[in-house]
């Protein structure tokens, strides 16, 4: 048994409004996909728990094209499935039982996962990814959209980043964007921000990032070279 058990009830568990979809529901949804996403979602933290991560980044809520597909956060499928070489090893992957959700042979690509993961694979330890509304958010009839977690979905979205506050032993705990930094404000936790990457904000969050990830710099290898 994992000790992530819990913590995957619970998220499969939790109600949402019509206008947001839990991807890891057992109740209703894809129930096939929701299983495979919360498998996806154990290894991640199962992996990131070996590794050890000291750094804790939440962005604001899943995306349509990353955590809603793969059940993971700033993770796209095309991502997920490759893997990424970083300063502590090679993670997610295929090989390491990462499995596509969705039917069909064309894999999910999101600009922000990859930016974001082009920048965190150079901090050792690899920090862990999270979301204030750790479900997905959508416009009113169009579950192919994105849109800003309601005040409420941020209280529902606090339970489990104080839950995951205390399965690790963070040191850091950095928001990506206002959002989060707002959420995790009003928990009283205190926190770095960065500026989320997307909407030309990619210079900025890399600057910030680099600035934090000087505090956990070590002697471990390069990785190999991103993948293109």
């Amino acid at each position: 048994m994992s000790r992530f058990d819990r913590f995957l009830r619970e998220l499969s568990a939790t109600p949402v409004s019509e206008r947001a979809c839990n991807q890891f529901s057992r109740i209703e949804g894809d129930l096939r996909g929701n299983a495979v996403r919360r498998r996806n979602l154990r290894l991640y933290l199962e992996e990131l728990d070996a590794i050890g991560p000291r750094m804790l980044l939440i962005g604001e809520a899943v995306s349509h094209r990353g955590g809603r597909l793969t059940g993971i956060a700033f993770v796209s499928e095309a991502l997920m499935l490759a893997g990424v070489p970083t300063r502590s090893g090679l993670v997610l992957g295929a090989d390491h039982g990462y499995r596509k959700a969705t039917l069909g042979p064309k894999l999910s690509t999101e600009a922000s996962a990859t930016m974001v993961w082009e920048t965190i694979r150079e901090i050792a330890p690899l920090p862990l990814l999270w979301n204030a509304f750790p479900f997905h958010p959508f416009q009113a009839g169009n579950p192919l959209s994105n849109r800003v977690p309601s005040p409420a979905e941020l209280e529902i979205g606090s339970r489990f980043i104080a839950r995951l506050a205390r399965l690790f032993d963070f040191e850091l705990i950095v928001a990506i964007g206002n959002q989060a930094s707002s959420s995790l404000a009003k928990m009283g936790i205190p926190h770095e921000k960065v500026r989320h990457p997307s909407m030309a904000g990619k210079p900025q969050f890399v600057a910030g990032m680099a600035r934090l990830g000087d505090r956990f710099r070590d002697e471990a290898e390069a990785p190999h070279p991103w993948p293109r």
